[in-house]
């Protein structure tokens, strides 16, 4: 049985609002998140995804009265990211609402959190994020941190094989380069992470025409987040769905 292509709006969240930029800087005020989460759920977003962006660089935990409340107006999956340091925290953020957690920063600091977090909670709740641009490394794809301000001289390719070994569930592949852009996702990228990854990949970053998210896929995404497009209506989650569908993806229909 074929899978249904998830279709995944992000919330970047700081200070409790939601915010874009261009490769995660020159940040604008995009909305409120728990209505920005209550109006992507009946649009028929199959997952949402909220991100704290400066809990790592502040020091932060994610804000949990935030996650709650998202967590009461939607009715799929939510995975939430930033600061999680600990299973401690993982625990707190899966009592207030989260279905999975997000790591990044503090997997490349400490690998053995992630099997940590694996052997208490099972892969299915672990998604790695990894916030990758080109650079000098084997693959040509570089690890960063700290919301892509710290470069970590980590190969990406080498890190997802490393990350897939530990127990991770899934990987948020997140282009540095093209975040923001609308120009396309980082293809190259996608199939790079795709030939070594064995768990499922969701692609992230670049977004702009709907033929874009029909080459991510063809690239080897298993899912597709995506976030300046949904939060300033260029485009509506309904119409990626149709135009999916009408050049056979298997999408989950819109019930809205």
């Amino acid at each position: 049985m074929t899978l249904s292509v998830r279709i995944i709006p992000c919330l970047d969240v700081t200070d409790g609002r939601v915010v874009k930029g261009v490769n995660f800087t020159n940040l604008i005020d995009a909305g409120d998140p728990v209505e920005m989460a209550a109006l992507y759920g009946n649009e028929g977003a199959d997952e949402l995804t909220f991100l704290d962006i400066s809990a790592s660089s502040s020091g932060r935990e994610t804000t949990l009265d935030i996650v709650r409340r998202t967590a009461e107006q939607v009715f799929i999956p939510l995975t939430v990211g930033g600061g999680i340091r600990s299973v401690e925290d993982v625990d707190r953020l899966l009592r207030a609402g989260a279905d999975k957690i997000s790591i990044n920063t503090s997997a490349i600091a400490r690998p053995e959190l992630i099997a940590e977090i694996a052997d208490r909670f099972g892969s299915q709740v672990l998604v790695l994020s990894v916030d990758a641009r080109r650079a000098r490394t084997e693959s040509g794809f570089e690890v960063t941190t700290h919301g892509g301000r710290e470069s970590t001289a980590i190969d990406a390719l080498t890190w997802v094989e490393r990350a897939c070994a530990l127990g991770v569930g899934e990987i948020l592949l997140n282009s540095m380069d093209a975040d923001g852009t609308r120009a396309g996702y980082d293809i190259g990228m996608i199939s790079a992470v795709r030939a070594v990854s064995t768990v499922p990949l969701i692609a992230s970053g670049g977004a702009g025409d709907l033929a874009d998210f029909a080459a991510a896929l063809d690239a080897g995404a298993d899912a597709l987040l995506a976030a300046s497009v949904f939060h300033f209506g260029i485009h509506r989650i309904g119409d990626v769905k149709r135009y999916l569908s009408a050049n056979n993806y298997p999408i989950r229909t819109v019930t809205t």
